[in-house]
């Protein structure tokens, strides 16, 4: 077993050497995908789908990551990164390059393989995808989850229709029936409906299972012709239903080591017309049993229980095997390899399953068990007595019988008795019906060796010759035509081959064995006598076919012969392309039905019923090349009309003249190797052999005598070449010194350019680093300014907030001094009161001092009045306020003292008075202590205390005085310092710019 790991590879080969799979497993490849980490991890495999030809696989992982593996190619590309785990594939849609796939986010993508580009998106889902069923044409699918299903056209990648269900049903799958338009649904409660595709109408409902059968519906899986439904779930017991009849009518238990069953699906076989009999069931415990599920014994299985199965697809032609291993692993098997000993001739069997009876049965009566050995056969109910008769022999017919039987239970004079009531076989039976009336032995080994032998060497450059668009069918050819040619020399050289075999290539293309085998069978039994005059045309055949022309229409055989048509034209080009080239698909298949059903000569016959039933246009033609394009081109005409007329021939045709005389009978390809073919003139291929051998010795001895003289002429030529090239090596070594030294100067010249530019850029990084400087500077110097202002505002409000103080102490200030002024006022109207009392003479002279005294208060009170509103607006104006006070003071005090030295001057009068006329009395005088007693004076003492008080009051002015002039000072000497720095800043912006231009 091969083993194969993706890696970080984009693309490359699936195997590196032929693989040869084991008959015990049939492995082809074991595909595993680790990452290239430092610690490696298995990337799992998920799902994995085939496209409709088969030969393509396409799978994702848990990643994201979606490749495509083509078996036939040997190759695998990574053409999708999804980053998301993909939950369902689909790659059978009609454009072949484009797949869906169903990934976690609940969304489904399209895209293209050779592009690798996103087609389209769809979403609509609530919850994953787990399965996407394509209808047959590839233009419709539907995308199932738990809880909806979701028709899509896929031409618009629109949605059409959805499905809603309760939530406590739940949906099982959703998917289309092979081969019709009919959509079944599968739900959790085991009811199955059956719709139409395009009305979505309920078409049936298939009955409930049998009560006594405890299952509930998981999985489920269809023939190819749509015609029988198996289902299975958590049980051993798998449910055949014929959807026909709508009824269940089997029931297959599996060995009781299968406890559940995960996955179900049909094995496809090219011979069976879709009536698949093979059924894959995968169980538990991972391993897949195939069965038959007429025979119910089981075939061969894959699988075991250390390397369980996850998942499984079969390919379309039933050729290849892909399952998801539970280890993440993807393994591709050979189901050749695993059917090898199946497909040899079996011992004859005996039926044990009993098809359901007409009335109604139980339940029980339906069920077969599984055997892996020899068939069990179902017990004899007493009820019912099985008939048995012993048919006698008819010995005179069993000659007749036994060329009239063929495989698989056919009779060759029924087929024929069908073909001609209905002109031709069913499609769906088509192929089966060839392959038993060609007998075909399937020798796959003896076919494995002729295709092990590669490409031959004649069929190399095929598609120089032959362009064939398709890729697949021109390597299909190339091989079918190589097998041929190392089957027997001859088709080596045939230059017809490739025309006879290409309609049978492009028919079994999916089936390279069968392809081979029935071209072979064909060149056997309806190409005799072709090769006797080789390579010429086989001018005896076509002699048999003149022959019975001219019996059956001599007018049309003058015409051809007035017109120089030889057989050659007319009949040998239809042959060589067994008539594909002249009639369609349709037409062709309903003609080989009727050639593979009768006598080799049939196909003779049909040339000339071709020509007759084409006499008219034929008739018409004048010039050669009217008569080659018709022989080479599609002709109105109606083939079962020939088909007629071929069997008119046969029956009205004379023996001498008949091709049935000159040719054998069937011969079928005998069993286990090829039979040899040498039906040709031997020694003319040999001649040809020989004589191409000859012109290929003299062919190489030509080469190599040419190439002796082209070696001598090589080498003549070297040495001039040589020395040609030495000369002007010279010249090139001196120009390219010449050169070196330009650009040595040219780059000096570069180098001291750059260097300029790189001073000058240098010098703009500079002024761009001053300028840079500059503005920093500049943002430091704004920054500092603005906090010099925040300082300087701050000041100027301490100076208005402490002149602010200053004002209210003044005027609380002056409130004290209206208030002392008040009491002295109110004391100078008490003495003026009192000394109103004393004599007129006192008062009259007192009158002029009270005047004088009264203007020099006025003048105090506007002094003071006119001081006080000058503070309060200026403050520059408190020393003429201090001065007013000052000269109301020396008034005061000038008043005190002037009252005083009245007082005293009177005091010293009148004490002279008295003491003249009391010599003897030594107290005051009289004036005096009545004054001091009314209060007009003071005493002495008060005197004291005035003048003391005074004194005071002088003091706190000055104190007062000399503070706020300490204040003031500090003031101002703090603003011309500030308005000092901000001057210099100022001094020192206008100056940089000057520094920076120097």
């Amino acid at each position: 077993m091969q083993s194969t790991d993706l890696g970080s590879k984009e693309s490359g080969k699936i195997w590196h050497r032929k693989p040869s799979p084991a008959t015990r497993d049939g492995i082809i490849v074991n595909i595993i995908h680790n990452t290239s980490d430092y610690l490696p991890k298995v990337l799992r495999f998920l799902n994995a789908a085939f496209d409709s030809s088969g030969d393509c696989l396409i799978a994702g992982d848990h990643h994201g990551n979606i490749y495509v593996f083509d078996l036939c190619g040997n190759r695998f590309n990574l053409v999708q990164r999804t980053a998301q785990a993909c939950t369902a594939l689909a790659f059978n849609l009609h454009r072949k390059s484009e797949f869906l796939v169903a990934l976690a986010d609940y969304s489904i993508k399209c895209f293209d393989t050779v592009t690798k580009e996103l087609v389209s998106w769809m979403r609509g889902h609530e919850s994953s995808v787990f399965s996407i069923s394509v209808h047959g044409s590839g233009r419709y699918a539907i995308t199932t989850s738990s809880d909806t299903a979701q028709l899509w056209d896929l031409d618009t990648f629109q949605r059409k229709r959805k499905l809603n269900i309760l939530q406590s049903v739940g949906i099982q799958k959703v998917f289309f029936l092979p081969l019709s338009n009919t959509i079944l649904s599968c739900f959790k409660d085991n009811s199955i409906f059956a719709w139409e595709c395009d009305t979505l109408v309920c078409k049936y409902q298939l009955p409930a299972p049998p009560e006594s059968s405890n299952i509930l519906y998981k999985v489920f899986a269809v023939t190819r012709d749509g015609r029988i439904l198996a289902a299975g779930g958590k049980s051993n017991h798998i449910h055949l239903w014929c959807l026909e009849a709508k009824q269940l009518f089997r029931i297959i238990q599996m060995p009781t080591k299968v406890r559940a069953i995960r996955h179900l699906e049909f094995l496809p076989d090219s011979f069976d017309a879709g009536s698949n009999q093979v059924l894959g069931v995968l169980s538990q415990d991972g391993i897949m049993r195939f069965i038959n599920i007429q025979t119910c014994k089981l075939l061969f299985e894959i699988g075991s229980l250390d390397d369980g199965i996850s998942s499984s697809v079969i390919s379309p032609h039933g050729r290849y095997i892909a399952s998801i291993m539970e280890n993440g692993s993807l393994n591709i098997y050979s189901v050749q390899t695993l059917t090898k000993e199946i497909n040899k001739p079996p011992p004859p069997l005996v039926k044990v399953i009993e098809d359901l009876p007409k009335k109604k049965g139980n339940s029980g009566d339906l069920k077969v068990k599984v055997t892996s050995g020899r068939v069990q056969r179902p017990v004899k109910s007493r009820e019912s007595k099985i008939q048995t008769r012993i048919l006698k022999q008819d010995l005179t017919g069993s000659l007749e019988k036994k060329e009239n039987e063929l495989s698989d239970g056919l009779n060759k004079k029924r087929l024929q008795i069908l073909l001609k009531g209905y002109g031709e076989f069913p499609t769906k039976y088509r192929m089966f019906i060839w392959r038993s009336l060609l007998q075909l032995p399937e020798n796959h080994t003896a076919f494995s060796n002729l295709i092990d032998k590669g490409i031959h060497v004649a069929f190399l450059n095929l598609q120089k010759k032959y362009p064939i668009k398709s890729r697949k069918l021109l390597r299909v050819l190339q091989r079918t035509l190589s097998a041929l040619a190392h089957w027997s020399t001859i088709f080596s050289d045939t230059p017809y081959l490739p025309l006879l075999a290409f309609p049978f290539v492009k028919l079994f293309q999916n089936n390279q064995l069968i392809c081979f085998e029935v071209v072979a069978t064909l060149i056997i039994n309806w190409c005799q006598h072709w090769f006797e005059y080789f390579p010429n045309p086989p001018i005896n055949i076509l002699s048999m076919i003149e022959n019975v022309l001219a019996f059956h229409d001599k007018e049309l055989l003058q015409h051809f012969i007035n017109h120089d048509v030889t057989s050659q034209l007319y009949a040998w080009p239809l042959l060589e392309t067994m008539f594909s080239e002249v009639l369609t698909r349709e037409e062709w298949l309903k003609l080989f039905d009727n050639v593979f059903s009768n006598h080799p000569s049939f196909l003779l016959m049909t040339v000339v019923a071709y020509n007759i039933c084409s006499r008219a246009p034929l008739l018409n033609c004048k010039r050669k090349d009217d008569f080659e394009y018709f022989f080479h081109h599609r002709n109105n005409l109606d083939i079962s009309a020939v088909i007629r007329e071929v069997y008119r021939l046969l029956d009205t045709t004379p023996t001498d003249i008949h091709p049935d005389s000159m040719l054998d009978a069937f011969v079928a390809l005998t069993k286990g190797q090829y039979p040899v073919f040498n039906q040709y003139p031997k020694f003319i291929v040999d001649y040809q052999t020989q004589e191409r051998e000859r012109i290929r010795n003299d062919e190489l001895d030509y080469l190599r005598e040419r190439q002796a003289v082209e070696d001598m002429q090589a080498e003549v030529d070297q040495q001039r070449a040589e020395d040609e090239a030495w000369c002007q090596k010279q010249e090139l070594l001196h120009r390219a010194e010449e050169a070196r030294r330009e650009i040595l100067l040219q780059e000096e010249e570069k180098m001291t350019q750059q260097r300029q530019r790189l001073a000058a850029v240098r010098r703009e990084l500079k002024v761009k680093e001053m300028h840079l400087q500059d503005a920093a500077r500049r943002r430091l110097l704004q920054l500092q300014q603005d906090q010099r202002e925040m300082e300087l505002r701050r000041l100027d409000d301490e100076i208005e907030r402490k002149v602010h103080m200053r004002d209210r102490e003044i005027a609380a200030t002056a409130k004290d001094l209206e208030m002392r002024h008040l009491e002295l006022e109110s004391q100078k109207r008490l003495y003026e009161k009192n000394l109103s009392r004393n004599q007129e003479a006192v008062a009259k002279e007192m009158k002029e001092n009270a005047d004088a005294y009264r203007q020099k208060v006025d003048l105090e009170e506007h002094v003071f009045h006119r001081l006080i509103e000058t503070d309060q607006t200026q403050n520059q104006k408190i020393r003429k306020w201090e001065e007013a006070e000052e000269k109301d003071f020396h008034l005061k005090s000038e008043k005190k003292t002037a009252a005083l030295s009245d007082a005293s001057r009177r005091w010293f009068l009148e004490k002279e008075i008295h003491d003249a006329q009391h010599p003897c009395d030594k107290g005051e005088p009289k004036y005096w202590n009545e004054q001091v007693a009314s209060g007009c004076l003071p005493r002495t003492s008060q005197l004291n205390d005035i003048s003391e008080m005074e004194s005071l009051t002088q003091i706190s002015l000055n104190q007062r005085k000399m503070h706020w002039d300490a204040m003031e000072q500090d003031l101002m000497e703090r603003v011309r310092n500030l308005r000092q720095r901000l001057v210099t800043q100022a001094q020192n912006r206008c100056q940089t710019p000057h520094l920076l231009a120097t």
